[in-house]
C-alpha cells in the first residue's frame, strides 16, 4: 500500500516577511516532493489558487482521505491556513508543519507542534541543507503510526468528537480524485476474498486499505476461513489500533477458532478502553455469541450415543445463561437486532428444554418482541433469505408443524441457490436435533433445508491446493539460459514426482499461470494426476500468449500444448486485469501482480490446504510477487514449500 499525502502551501513566488521572494514551486519540487517520495508516499496537490476560504471540492477530498498533510506555514496564507482547519475538523492525526527560516536553527521553539524548519537561500532551497531538511521531513512523515495521536487541536479539545466516514463524504459527481477511489470500490463489492487482499495491498490510502482489509475478513469468515480472517483484523488494528469494528471482528473470529478464553478477553478489553461500544448492542451480540460457543464447545464432544451430551449441555448453565442475557440485551437496545432475540430465545428454550433454569424465564415477552421485529422486516424485505430464515427458526420454536413447513418453504423459495446461506440453517438446526428439542418439528425443517441443498450446487472446496510458480522456457534470444529445452525432461520428472509425495488427485486444485516452461509442465502433470486446474492470467489470453507461450524456443509446440490444457479446463481462465482493474501504478509488473493475486487466492481456499511448488534456480529479487517472496512467504506460513532446484536438474543436448 502506497500512503497518501496532500501538500497544503503557497503558490508561485510570493514575498517572504522581510519582503524578498520565495518561489514555494521550487520548495515543492526540490524539497517536499523528493522528501515524502523516499517516505512511500504518493504526492498530491492542488494546482490552482482561488479566493481565501474557496471550498475546492478535490480540495476538500484530499484532506479527508490523505494520511498526510504537510502544510508550510511560512507565510501567513488564508487558503493554508483554510486548509489546516478543514483537516484538524475532519480528521484526528496525520497533519506535519513545515516553515522556512533563513538562520540555522531546525529545532522548533516551545509549543510548536510537530513543525519542522527548512532552509531558504536566495528564495529556494539551501542547498548546503537541502539534504538534511528532506531526510528530516522523511524521517518525522514515516513515524506516523507512532505519531497519530493528539495532532488536530479540535479533536483534542473535544475527545468524544468522532472522525466521518469518508463514504459519506464523497461529492455526488466524480472528480479527479474521488473517481479512481469509487472504481476501486466499486471492484471491491463484487471480488473474491483473494482478489479483495491484492486490491487492498494496492489501497491508494490508509482508508481503503483498511476497508478492503475489513472486506476480506469478512468474506473468509463466510468461507469459514477463520485463521486467514483473524490475519487480516490484525491488520487493520496495525494500521488503527482502537478501530472498533475491526476489534469486534477479530473476537468474534477467535471464537469461532475455539480460543474462547482470548475471544472473550478481547471483548473485555474493548469494553475497558472503549467505553462507548461497552453498552452498544453490537458488543452485547458478540459477547452473547462467545457465551454461546463456549457453551457447545463444553458439551459437542460428549457421546450422544448414551445421552450425555444431553446431560453435560443441562450441566452447563452458567455459559448458557451468560449467552441469553448478552443476546437478550442487545435485543433490547435495538429491536432491530432479531437475529440477537432469536438467539436468545432459541437458548433460553433450550435451557427450559434441558430443566437447567431456574432463573425467572420472560420468554413470552421476548418472543412477542421478537415476533413483531421480523414481522417488519418481512414487510420491509420479503425476499431476503436472512429475514425469511428467522421468521423460520422462530416458527420452529414457537408455531406448529404445518407453520414451519410454510416458513422453511418460504425462505428456501428466496435462497437463490445460495449454498451458503442454506448450509448456514441447516447447522442452526443441528443444534436443536442434537438436543432433542422438538424433534417433529426439527425434522420438518431438515427434510426441507435438505431438500433445497440437494438441489443447489455445492461450491468446489478443494482437499489440496498447489500453487506453482516457475522459470519460463528460454526464448530463443536469451544470453544466459535458464530453462533451455534440455531441460525440460527432468523438469517434468521432477514435477511429476513432487506431485506424487504431496498425494495430488482427484479434488485438488492446481493454481498458477500457464506460460511456457515450468508451468505448462506442471499443468500437465496435474491434468494426468485428475487434479482441477485454474488458469489466472497477468494479461488479457491474446497478448499473455504472444509474450509468454509463443515467444519461447519452440513457441509454436508449446501453445499446442496450451490449448490442450486450456480445452480441459472447468472454468475458463481468470484475467487479472478484468477482474481487479488496470495496474495500480503505470510501471508496475503484471507478473508480479499475478503472482500476489496467486498467492492471495490460494491461502483464501485455507492456509492449511496449500503447497507451493516451485521450479527455480534461487536467484531473482525479494520484491512482492517474485518467485523468492513467494517461496518465503510459503515457508513461514505452512512450511510446505518444494523447491525443485534447476541447477541441479540434469541437462539433456537441445
Amino acid at each position: 500500500m502506497m500512503r497518501h499525502a496532500f501538500v497544503a502551501m503557497p503558490f508561485g513566488s510570493k514575498p517572504g516577511q522581510d519582503g524578498l521572494a520565495i518561489d514555494f514551486e521550487r520548495i515543492f519540487d526540490d524539497y517536499m516532493l523528493p522528501a515524502l517520495h523516499a517516505a512511500g508516499l504518493k504526492v498530491f496537490r492542488t494546482r490552482t489558487e482561488g479566493p481565501p476560504g474557496e471550498a475546492d471540492a478535490d480540495m476538500l477530498q484530499h484532506l479527508l482521505m490523505a494520511d498526510v498533510v504537510v502544510a508550510d506555514i511560512t507565510l501567513d496564507d488564508p487558503n493554508v491556513w483554510h486548509a489546516l482547519g478543514v483537516r484538524h475538523a475532519l480528521r484526528a492525526s496525520g497533519v506535519f508543519l513545515v516553515q522556512a527560516t533563513q538562520g540555522t536553527a531546525t529545532d522548533p521553539s516551545p509549543g510548536e507542534n510537530q513543525r519542522l524548519r527548512y532552509h531558504l537561500k536566495a528564495g529556494g532551497p539551501d542547498p548546503d541543507s537541502l539534504i538534511d531538511d528532506r531526510q528530516r521531513l522523511s524521517n518525522t512523515v514515516s513515524s506516523l503510526p507512532d505519531a497519530q495521536h493528539g495532532t488536530s487541536p479540535i479533536h483534542h479539545a473535544l475527545p468524544h468528537l468522532r472522525e466521518p466516514d469518508w463514504r459519506t463524504l464523497l461529492p455526488v459527481q466524480r472528480n479527479a480524485l474521488t473517481g479512481p477511489y469509487a472504481a476501486w470500490a466499486d471492484r471491491l463489492d463484487s471480488a473474491r476474498p483473494g482478489d479483495i487482499l491484492v486490491l487492498a495491498d494496492e489501497a491508494p490510502c490508509t482508508a481503503l486499505h483498511i476497508a478492503a482489509r475489513l472486506a476480506a475478513g469478512d468474506a473468509l469468515m463466510r468461507l469459514r476461513h477463520c485463521d486467514f480472517a483473524l490475519e487480516q483484523f490484525d491488520r487493520v488494528l496495525e494500521l488503527e489500533p482502537g478501530h472498533i469494528l475491526a476489534r469486534r471482528r477479530r473476537a468474534s473470529c477467535l471464537a469461532r477458532l475455539g480460543r474462547v478464553i482470548e475471544a472473550r478477553e478481547a471483548v473485555c478489553s474493548l469494553v475497558t478502553e472503549t467505553p462507548e461500544a461497552s453498552e452498544a448492542p453490537e458488543t452485547r451480540a458478540l459477547a452473547g455469541s462467545i457465551d454461546k460457543a463456549d457453551w457447545i464447545s463444553r458439551w459437542a464432544l460428549a457421546d450422544a450415543a448414551h445421552g450425555a451430551m444431553r446431560a453435560r449441555a443441562a450441566s452447563e448453565n452458567a455459559p448458557l445463561s451468560a449467552a441469553i442475557e448478552h443476546y437478550r440485551q442487545a435485543f433490547m437496545r435495538d429491536p432491530s437486532r432479531y437475529r440477537a432475540g432469536l438467539n436468545a430465545l432459541t437458548l433460553m428454550l433450550l435451557r427450559r428444554h434441558l430443566g437447567c433454569a431456574k432463573a425467572a424465564d420472560d420468554s413470552r415477552r421476548l418472543s412477542d418482541g421478537l415476533q413483531w421485529s421480523i414481522g417488519a422486516a418481512l414487510a420491509l424485505m420479503p425476499d431476503d433469505y436472512r429475514v425469511r430464515s428467522s421468521d423460520a427458526e422462530y416458527c420452529l420454536l414457537r408455531g406448529d408443524l404445518a407453520h414451519v413447513r410454510e416458513a422453511y418453504r418460504h425462505a428456501t423459495a428466496v435462497a437463490g441457490g445460495d449454498w451458503h446461506a442454506l448450509d448456514s440453517s441447516r447447522r442452526s438446526l443441528c443444534l436443536l436435533r442434537d438436543l432433542g428439542f422438538r424433534p417433529a418439528e426439527t425434522a420438518a425443517a431438515f427434510e426441507i433445508i435438505d431438500d433445497a441443498l440437494a438441489r443447489t450446487e455445492p461450491p468446489f472446496v478443494p482437499r489440496q491446493i498447489f500453487l506453482f510458480s516457475g522459470h519460463m522456457a528460454d526464448a530463443p534470444d536469451r544470453a544466459t539460459p535458464r530453462f533451455p529445452a534440455g531441460l525440460e525432461p527432468a523438469a517434468a520428472a521432477a514435477i511429476g514426482a513432487t506431485l506424487d509425495a504431496l498425494g495430488a488427485g482427484p479434488g485438488d486444485l492446481a493454481l498458477t499461470q500457464g506460460a511456457s516452461g515450468g508451468d505448462i509442465l506442471f499443468l500437465e502433470a496435474c491434468k494426468a494426476r485428475q487434479v482441477r486446474l485454474h488458469l489466472m492470467l497477468p494479461l488479457p489470453e491474446p497478448e499473455f500468449l504472444a509474450r509468454s507461450v509463443a515467444s519461447a524456443r519452440h513457441g509454436a509446440r508449446w501453445r499446442t500444448r496450451y490449448d490442450s490444457i486450456r480445452h480441459a479446463l472447468d472454468d475458463p481462465p481468470r484475467v487479472l486485469p478484468d477482474e481487479l482493474g488496470p495496474l495500480p501504478e503505470a510501471d508496475a509488473n503484471p507478473f508480479e501482480r499475478c503472482n500476489r493475486w496467486l498467492l492471495a487466492t490460494a491461502l483464501s481456499w485455507g492456509i492449511d490446504k496449500v503447497s507451493f511448488i516451485c521450479l527455480w534456480n534461487g536467484e531473482g529479487g525479494d520484491g512482492p510477487g517474485g518467485t523468492a517472496h513467494m517461496h518465503a512467504e510459503m515457508k513461514r506460513r505452512t512450511g510446505k514449500v518444494s523447491w525443485i532446484d534447476t541447477r541441479k536438474l540434469p541437462h539433456q543436448p537441445a
